[in-house]
């Protein structure tokens, strides 16, 4: 069964006056410090993006960063963790012979098969790790997403894979170039539409990797629960699923699921299959 809930972010005109927190990765395999990471606070109408940075050349261990990623999220109180990298292969009756459904809806630049197919096979290194990151942080008690709504009762540790490009499209921003090609100005740009838009800000300046963890991280603040039973209602984001995850309660290591951001007014996205 392979489903990406995909999150598109959004402000939808409400909003809540309790706190809301989710740690969101732009996941990368060579090194520490290429991975992005942020933690996102919603709170009093509110987004903070507090950047995360981890220094070292080194390729991080998915043992290590699962455990790292752990730690952060139980520090901060973040029971959504969202992760720009695929949770699953595609499942062998989707209709697709190369793809996840979510790939297809959103035309994701790789594409999931099989067991062990990848395409373009450049991406088998990242895809693999990927995996394995996933498995590693269920053996830390987190789950997979696994169905569209949330249902009262479900699992409080939830991973959510997310797809940075598709949340920038869904907001009507243009999409960052490939980091290798983009500059200072692209960054600036984006950054100023971004809040433009959505009343965030950053404990720092985000470099490539962590503004593609603060945009892809924000349909995660839709699906956080909230923290009271009866919160004013003031603001919040939204995300939608793209693809067919299963229901809930028929799940047994479920595969994948992304949300990503969609602009004011706007229903937003999240993906599977």
């Amino acid at each position: 069964m392979d489903f990406c809930a995909i999150g598109l972010p959004r402000a939808s005109g409400q909003r809540y006056r309790f706190r809301m927190s989710v740690l969101s990765v732009d996941l990368a395999c060579k090194s520490w410090s290429d991975l992005g990471v942020v933690v996102l606070e919603q709170h009093e109408g509110q987004i903070r993006a507090e950047v995360q940075r981890w220094a070292g050349a080194e390729a991080p261990p998915v043992v290590e960063l699962a455990l790292r990623l752990n730690a952060l999220a139980e520090e901060r109180g973040a029971t959504v963790l969202m992760l720009d990298g695929p949770q699953a292969w595609k499942s062998d009756d989707n209709g697709y012979q190369h793809q996840r459904v979510s790939e297809r809806e959103l035309n994701t630049s790789a594409k999931m098969g099989l067991p062990c197919t990848v395409l373009p096979g450049t991406y088998e290194r990242f895809v693999g790790y990927c995996l394995a990151l996933y498995d590693a942080l269920a053996r830390l008690g987190w789950k997979r997403l696994t169905t569209r709504e949330r249902p009262h009762g479900a699992p409080g540790k939830v991973l959510v894979e997310s797809y940075p490009h598709a949340a920038w499209k869904s907001l009507g921003i243009k999409p960052l170039p490939a980091k290798r090609k983009c500059r200072v100005s692209h960054l600036a740009e984006a950054w100023a539409a971004l809040t433009e838009l959505l009343p965030i800000t950053a404990s720092q300046p985000p470099n490539h990797d962590q503004m593609q963890a603060i945009v892809g991280g924000l349909p995660g603040l839709a699906l956080e629960p909230p923290r009271s039973r009866s919160p004013q209602v003031e603001y919040a984001t939204g995300s939608r699923i793209v693809g067919r995850p299963p229901p809930w309660k028929a799940v047994s290591g479920a595969k994948a699921s992304s949300p990503y951001p969609s602009p004011p007014q706007r229903r937003t996205t999240t993906c599977s299959e």
